[in-house]
């Protein structure tokens, strides 16, 4: 390999095309703008409020996986201290089971 654009994985190495990793992307890109939209003005009871509504409106439209979930909790967790990252926790797992 001799620079980035002429790398490519090997098919073992992984199963994702570039097509399902840019949705995976946008999808918790989409997540995160909905959040940032949401948090002006609020106060914390309604920004955990707007999160589960958009997360649970996303899992049941299909349109918001697991792994969307993770990679939201992933980026979040490091900014929020031990009791909200695991109330975050808790709403994380709650979302998984829909």
């Amino acid at each position: 390999m001799n620079d980035f654009k002429s790398y490519k994985p090997d098919d073992n190495q992984n199963k994702n095309s570039p097509a399902d990793n840019e949705n995976k992307i946008n999808s918790t890109v989409e997540l995160a703008k909905a959040v940032t939209r949401a948090m002006n003005g609020k106060s914390e009871g309604q920004l955990l409020h707007t999160i589960i509504s958009e997360a649970e409106r996303g899992k049941r439209e299909g349109t918001l996986t697991n792994a969307d979930l993770d990679n939201f909790y992933n980026a979040l967790s490091p900014m929020v201290d031990g009791i909200k990252r695991k109330k975050l926790k808790e709403v994380i797992t709650r979302l998984k089971n829909i």
